[in-house]
Formats: structure tokens, C-alpha cells, sequence
């Protein structure tokens, strides 16, 4: 850890206990996080995707849109760590005194039962052909130390997940995220623009990419690529693919294609997210059932995880990621959230242990 690392650190846990909305991140690729701050002024609720037309600022979107859980847009003011000044009248709140009492032990709720009998639920639902695939997640709840620091395990994420899209955000909406994410739902500026499709799951070997796959994983990923090429077909845009290929995703690969277009014009990113968001990555086949069929049966509110998040502008560049591999923090609490893609061939111990790997992302941020 550097010792500018160390000093930004301080500003940014300071931030989170003043509630002062803010979002760093990290772009892969690139060695030096973004900051942004929105020091004047309430951040905006969005009611609805396409409502991002020609919006620009920090996005940060649930799997399901409600009261509880809107749109949020931190629109900056602040674009440099340096510039914060944390003079007593900079704060945009006060300390929260409504923390949910702790329970005895480390995992308050493990969901070990709860996702047993999920499974037996999506299982039967894709074994009798209502659905092609579906998505089952879980949390996880630990109790939170006091010496937890959210801006340290950003800063050693940073360094372990160079592959991924890193990010830390606070706003009085949506509380503290964090999570490291390889998943692109859409980046790109100046007419020229990608996604991807990003399916299947293995470990790596030996540190090294995978390059035998079997059936269930190839499966899985066609359908996402086929979900993604159709969306963008039936908005008139003919993308150029690559793909698939095994890439990095932390200690785990995935099975990725990508898919480059070019944009008449970017007025209507909004209409084209909307178009994207939920994939079967995250949700299943047929879209909308599988959406409904998630929030009737698997037994929790995803809220922002499994949602995107990151950073859009018309105007400029847009780099927005599915909200994957993530947590939310609590003043004394931390919720983790992890799945896996459901077939009719899925078996329930493989699907466990892979929500086990996925966890790991953020447990070895937690245990750094």
C-alpha cells in the first residue's frame, strides 16, 4: 500500500462516515482510480432505465428498480481526491444510528438451507422446460470488525483483480458498495461501443486460463451471446463478434465474446441498457418469466447486486459494469453476493461450491 494510498484511504472512510455521496473506481487496464464527488446538492433518483438518456454522472442500478432501491445518479462536482475538503460544514449527513443489532457468531444469516430448497425450485422449473436457464444467487452476512476499512479493501483489490472493473460508492440511497467485477454490460464513446457476453465458470489451473470447457459452460454462454446479439439486432445494430474465449476473472475464468458496434448517435443509451439489462448472465431464459420467476422464488432482495454500475456520459466515455462480485457495508454488517447459471443438467453440489469460489472475491478482501 502506498503512502498516498494510505492518506486517500483516510479521506475516503471519512467520506463514508459523513455521508458524503461519492464513487473511486478502477477501470481495467488502467493503474490510477477515478474519484468523484457530488458536493452541492441531493443526488438524483431515476425511476426507470431509459430515464438515463442523455444523463451524465455515476450510475449505480438494481436488479429491480423499487422505493427502496431507485435508480441513483451521482451527478460530481469534485473530480479529485485532493480537492476534498473535510471541513466540519462539507458533510452531506450525519453518522447513522439505526444499525440493525448484531447476532451472536460470524455469519448471521449463511442461507445454506434457503438456497437448498431454491434450487430444488429452479431445478424443477428447468427440468420440466418452463425456463432454458436460470440464475440462482445467495448472500452471505458477516458481523463487521471495527478496524474494517472499506477504502483499504478497495485499495487491495485494486491490487489483487487487475482484470476487473474495482469500485467503492456511497450514497444515502444506496449505503456503501463494493465489489470487483469483470462484466461489461457497456462501454465505449465517439461511436464506437461494446458489451459483452460472459458465461461459464472454472478455476483457474495453475494460475492459468482454462482452455477445455465442457457442454453445461459452452451451453450457458451461447445463450447469453445469442440473448445479446438479439437485443442489439432488434434495435437495428449489427455488431462485429469475438469470441468465445476463456478470460480472468479473479482466481476464477469465464467464457467471454465480445460484441463492438458503432452508435448513429448516443441520445438514447438509456433505451439501449434497457434493452441489455437484466442479461441471462444474471437472470435466464425467456427473459421476462425468468425475471419474475428470480423475484417470486429465490427468497431475498438482490437490491443493487446484479444491477450496473459505473460511469456514463453521452458526450464522453461510458464504462458501466454488472454489478458482480460485490458487498454491501453496513455500519455493522457486511452482505456478500454470489451466483451461478442454472441448466436443466445443473447438479446442487457444483453450483454450491461455485457460489463458494465466487464469494472469495470478497472474503479475501475482508480477510486481507
Amino acid at each position: 500500500m502506498t503512502p498516498q494510498n494510505l492518506a486517500h484511504g483516510k479521506i475516503i472512510d471519512e467520506l463514508i462516515r459523513r455521508q458524503c455521496s461519492f464513487a473511486i473506481y478502477r477501470i481495467p487496464g488502467e493503474e490510477t482510480p477515478h474519484f468523484l464527488m457530488q458536493r452541492e446538492g441531493a443526488v438524483r433518483s431515476i425511476d426507470s432505465i431509459t430515464a438515463l438518456n442523455e444523463k451524465r454522472g455515476f450510475v449505480i442500478a438494481p436488479f429491480r428498480a423499487s422505493e427502496a432501491c431507485p435508480i441513483v445518479l451521482i451527478e460530481p462536482d469534485i473530480f479529485s481526491l485532493d480537492d476534498v475538503v473535510l471541513f466540519d460544514d462539507a458533510v452531506a449527513g450525519t453518522d447513522s444510528d439505526d444499525a440493525p443489532a448484531l447476532h451472536d457468531g460470524h455469519s448471521l444469516h449463511p442461507h445454506t438451507n434457503d438456497y437448498v430448497a431454491c434450487f430444488d425450485t429452479f431445478i424443477r422449473a428447468l427440468r420440466t422446460k418452463q425456463f432454458e436457464k436460470l440464475v440462482l444467487s445467495r448472500s452471505l452476512t458477516l458481523e463487521k470488525k471495527t478496524d474494517f476499512s472499506p477504502a483499504m479493501a478497495f485499495y487491495q483489490a485494486c491490487e489483487r483483480y487487475v482484470h476487473s472493473y474495482v469500485y467503492l460508492c456511497y450514497t444515502p440511497q444506496t449505503g456503501v458498495w463494493l465489489g470487483s467485477t469483470p462484466e461489461i454490460i457497456l462501454s465505449g464513446g465517439q461511436g464506437e461501443w461494446s458489451t459483452v457476453a460472459l458465461a461459464g465458470t472454472q478455476s483457474l489451473q495453475n494460475g492459468e486460463l482454462p482452455q477445455l470447457w465442457d457442454d453445461k459452460n459452452r451451453e450457458e454462454q451461447g445463450y447469453v451471446s445469442s440473448y445479446i446479439r438479439r437485443q442489439l439486432l432488434s434495435l437495428g445494430i449489427r455488431p462485429v463478434e469475438k469470441g468465445p474465449y476463456p478470460a480472468f476473472a479473479g482466481a476464477l475464468s469465464h467464457l467471454k465474446t465480445d460484441f463492438c458496434f458503432s452508435l448513429a448517435d448516443n441520445k438514447e443509451l438509456g433505451h439501449l441498457l434497457n434493452q441489455l439489462h437484466p442479461t441471462p448472465a444474471v437472470c435466464g431464459l425467456p427473459k421476462e418469466e425468468a425475471y419474475q420467476f428470480i423475484l417470486e422464488n429465490e427468497g431475498y432482495d438482490r437490491r443493487y447486486y446484479t444491477g450496473f454500475i459505473g460511469w456514463i456520459d453521452p458526450a464522453g466515455r461510458t464504462d458501466l459494469y454488472v454489478n458482480l462480485r460485490c458487498m454491501h457495508i453496513a455500519p455493522d454488517r457486511l452482505t456478500l453476493y454470489a451466483g451461478g447459471g442454472l441448466l436443466a443438467s445443473s447438479e446442487l453440489e457444483d453450483e454450491w461450491q461455485e457460489t463458494e469460489k465466487k464469494l472469495k472475491t470478497m472474503l479475501s478482501m475482508i480477510h486481507a
